[in-house]
């Protein structure tokens, strides 16, 4: 019998700063795009999704960032990897997050059906997946 093998799924997750006429805030200050999501696990998240076949991860985070919050964006960098094997409730998923600016107004679309801005450090209670434990770490600059 041959052998079956499992893999993590991967996603993007996407860290947008909302640009604007009050300059560079601290990590934690910044205003940042969040979805309140349309399907299981409910809560507010990240812009995010999983990778299609033949995309990159770059590719990925642009496109997820603009189907969720009809923002276009533009990516800053990588900012890290989250793995446990817990974070995602439905299967083991890998995301990388991306941090990356924007200008304009999120507009809910996808599978989002709310957007709006807040700061990594007054985020809403109800957080989806382990997207507080990101935030956390972008607004203390962990990695």
């Amino acid at each position: 019998m041959e052998k079956q093998y499992r893999n993590p799924v991967p996603t993007v997750d996407i860290i947008i700063e909302m640009e604007g006429d009050t300059g560079r805030a601290a990590p934690g200050d910044t205003p940042i795009v969040l979805i309140s999501r349309k399907n299981p696990p409910y809560g507010w998240a990240l812009p995010g999704g999983f990778v299609d076949y033949g995309e990159t991860l770059e590719q990925a985070a642009v496109r997820e960032a603009f189907e969720e919050t009809s923002l276009r964006v533009e990516l800053v960098r990588q900012f890290h990897s989250y793995s446990d094997p817990s974070r995602d409730p439905r299967q083991h998923t890998i995301t990388t997050v991306f941090i990356a600016r924007a200008h304009g107004v999120p507009k809910a679309a996808d599978d989002a059906k709310e957007a709006r801005i807040f700061t990594a450090g007054r985020l809403p209670a109800e957080m989806a997946f382990d997207h507080a434990d990101i935030l956390n770490d972008y607004a203390t600059q962990k990695y």
